[in-house]
């Protein structure tokens, strides 16, 4: 073998081994704990805790530049005895999660509005991330009798890359995980 193939597939392996670590940054736990609604002046507002997955790989990616994606997505249903149920509300809350690196913190920005939170170590970052209060989801005119079931799921995935690797990385999209729905009766 010459050099340069020498060198092309050095390169391969190098970009194999990078993927299968990407693959597995998403393994632990992503499960959503617990949900509620609660009214406010006609508003049903959800409150909701998630647990999202940390690993040494996602410390090192987010490090590296990679964004991370995390979605809450919020349904309502209203449950039919004998046709399928029909969808009142599918909502998802986005926001994304990346690494500062001239001020060494983790940023959290809300996709929706544009706000902004930054915070010093990643585990209190991803607290803030599985905590979700007082989202307005509902309103009471939204309902107009029967029975509703609420669903909540969490989900994340690999958003924006650096230029560097988005050139290298075209073809993956490995980085992606959503819980099972967290559902129950909605009170009305």
């Amino acid at each position: 073998m010459t050099r340069g193939s020498l060198l092309g597939v050095a390169c391969l392996l190098a970009l194999g081994a990078f993927g299968l670590a990407f693959a597995d940054a998403l393994d632990g736990i992503l499960e959503v704990h617990s949900a509620y609604v609660n009214i406010d002046k006609g508003v049903f507002m959800l409150h909701a805790r998630v647990e999202y997955p940390v690993s040494p790989v996602i410390r090192s990616a987010l490090r590296d530049g990679v964004t991370l994606t995390f979605d809450l997505e919020a349904r309502v249903d209203r449950d039919r005895r004998y046709w399928l149920n029909s969808n009142i509300v599918d909502l998802t809350l986005r926001r994304e999660l990346n690494y500062h690196a001239v001020s060494d913190r983790y940023v959290v920005k809300d996709t929706k509005n544009g706000d902004q939170v930054s915070f010093p170590t990643l585990d209190e970052a991803l607290d803030y991330l599985g905590r979700v209060d007082a989202w307005p989801i509902l309103v009471e005119p939204q309902l107009d009798g029967g029975n509703y079931t609420i669903s909540v799921r969490a989900g994340v995935r690999r958003g924006h890359l650096p230029a560097s690797l988005r050139a290298i990385l075209f073809w993956t999209d490995d980085w992606a995980r959503v819980s099972e729905w967290y559902s129950w009766s909605l009170p009305v």
